[in-house]
């Protein structure tokens, strides 16, 4: 769904027909509401995106046709997640959950955390 129209996160998610998908999307906003603190919340190539003030996104997730992917746009942040993220679908900087169910909530709270920890450089 990256590439949605709507003008918030709020109206991102109402776009979502799968109730399985949607309760994923709404904890991860969730997750990335409560750990990054002082982030701003945004619409960013139509997909919610978390950025520092005035910065880069550091942290997005989006609906695509065939899973939910969870962007990760700091190579310091995965490189330190290495071995947790060895058994991951992971691309460049993407983390795939091809089944709703196997969303590891835990991984993705330590990732929010690391990230909420200092600035780093954005991929």
């Amino acid at each position: 769904m990256p590439g949605s129209e709507t003008e918030d996160v709020d109206g991102y998610l109402a776009e979502v027909v799968d109730p399985d998908r949607l309760t994923v999307l709404v904890r991860l906003r969730e997750l990335c509401r409560t750990e990054l603190h002082g982030f701003e919340e945004i619409l960013s190539y139509g997909m919610p995106a978390y950025r520092r003030p005035g910065g880069q996104p550091e942290i997005a997730f989006a609906q695509q046709k065939h899973y939910i992917s969870f962007y990760l746009m700091r190579p310091d942040v995965r490189e330190s997640f290495e071995e947790r993220l060895a058994g991951q679908d992971m691309g460049k900087g993407c983390l795939r959950f091809r089944r709703t169910e196997n969303v590891d909530f835990d991984l993705v709270r330590d990732l929010l955390r690391a990230t909420a920890k200092a600035p780093g450089e954005i991929c």
